[in-house]
């Protein structure tokens, strides 16, 4: 493997509270240098001024849909759509068919993701058999084959004493649950945030209690049994829940998605089925909640919760529609444009947020550029502007309510084990994969 040397880019590294203008060696698939004027005979060199240099992203909540789906996603597609987006590591759901619930489907989406040889794929296996939230699986066996967390998301563990034996079983082998929060008897058919709006729309409401109540519960089995994360969170109630938690030192994490930070329930419009998604778009409240918990430390990652579906999902009546959108691609420039460039987070803490916080919560060997990590990097183009062109996306998955948004902030380079495997220079994958 070739030496890469970047040079004169401006390093970002929360974990390592650096943010200089440095230069960055990379040597057999590991950071092998990081100081200012690096030489290095017989190196690839790319000149990044004015570029930002950061530890790779980790998307710790996708949906890659195979085995079982692949006409919405498969591996391949998604891995190419993470690294096209700026990712390096994505971590994909258990919710496949068949459902990813033993050391059989674990070993091969890892075989798979390894012979497309594009991203760190990081497979997430079911707490329960079948994701049907009565049995729980074998977390242990899972994990010593590769599974990073466990969960049953897009369900929810209904029994409270299911999620204590999981959360104490995974306990044992230093894992990490992760809860989709929805009372499903309250959620009861919604599609929308259940409010004025939806009842002008005629739409069934999804209630901010159906989360806000399990979010309560399951932070009280986490305090006595175990380490939860809490994901895809939408309220403001939620929020206040989970800041009260951890200032009790409970052991609990969160995450949120981008278009929870972006839009409310007016996304949803003359009924907009790329709006739709579970847990639904929320209120303008909601939406500032979430910002000042990212400014709070309330939030520790921003996830994607990348989920790509066929035309023909999303091409009916807003009842009939699926759930979700296709996040991998826009997520970067996206937050990059909307919360870095108008100050109301910073770039570093948009990294910690992204890379750092994933890496440290998952226990992953990742998160920074320090000498000796892994070469996963993330070269961001402050200036590079475009508009969001879905019909152009890597993932199968179009379904996204950011089309002809103009954002700014695109990934310009992503390496993943010292091996560039995107360039915005070509605007493509670099090799044919």
């Amino acid at each position: 493997m070739p030496k890469l040397l970047l040079k004169n880019g401006t390093v970002v590294d929360p974990a390592q509270n650096i943010h200089a203008k440095l230069d960055l060696l990379i040597e057999d698939g590991w950071i092998a240098g990081l100081k200012e004027k690096i030489t290095a005979p017989g190196a690839e060199v790319r000149d990044l001024r004015g570029k930002y240099v950061a530890p790779g992203l980790i998307d710790m909540h996708t949906h890659l849909r195979e085995p079982g789906q692949e006409e919405k996603e498969t591996i391949k597609t998604g891995s190419k759509a993470a690294v096209a987006g700026g990712f390096t590591s994505i971590a994909c759901m258990a919710n496949t068919d068949p459902v990813a619930d033993d050391v059989s489907i674990i070993k091969h989406i890892k075989e798979v993701a390894e012979r497309s040889g594009i991203v760190n794929v990081l497979p997430i296996g079911a707490c329960t058999l079948g994701l049907k939230g009565e049995h729980i699986t074998q977390i242990g066996e899972m994990q010593r084959f590769g599974a990073a967390a466990f969960s049953d998301d897009g369900q929810t563990i209904a029994s409270a004493l299911v999620l204590r034996r999981a959360l104490e079983y995974a306990s044992m082998f230093g894992a990490i649950v992760i809860s989709h929060c929805e009372d499903k008897s309250l959620a009861n058919g919604g599609s929308m945030n259940e409010g004025f709006l939806s009842t002008k729309l005629g739409l069934p409401g999804l209630p901010r209690a159906a989360e806000t109540i399990m979010v309560a519960r399951d932070i009280e089995l986490a305090k006595n049994f175990g380490r939860l994360h809490l994901a895809h969170i939408s309220t403001q109630e939620s929020l206040e829940l989970i800041r009260r938690a951890k200032k009790q030192k409970a052991p609990v994490t969160c995450e949120t998605a981008p278009h929870y930070l972006l839009l409310t329930e007016e996304a949803v419009g003359a009924y907009n089925t790329s709006a739709k998604m579970n847990p639904p778009l929320r209120q303008e409240q909601d939406r500032l909640a979430l910002i000042d918990a990212l400014k709070d430390g309330t939030i520790d990652i921003i996830a994607t919760d990348h989920a790509p579906h066929t035309l023909d999902n999303k091409r009916v009546e807003f009842n009939l529609a699926a759930f979700g959108i296709a996040g991998l691609e826009t997520a970067l420039p996206l937050l990059y444009t909307h919360l870095v460039k108008k100050n109301i987070i910073s770039l570093d803490r948009l990294i910690e947020l992204m890379s750092v916080n994933p890496a440290k919560i998952f226990g992953l060997n990742k998160g920074t550029l320090k000498i000796g990590a892994p070469a996963d990097v993330t070269v961001i183009d402050p200036d590079a502007e475009k508009k969001v062109d879905k019909t152009k996306f890597y993932s199968k998955g179009k379904n996204t309510p950011f089309d002809g948004w103009r954002l700014s902030g695109w990934p310009a380079l992503t390496i993943v084990g010292g091996r560039i495997k995107y360039t915005s220079a070509e605007g493509v994958l670099l090799k044919k994969l």
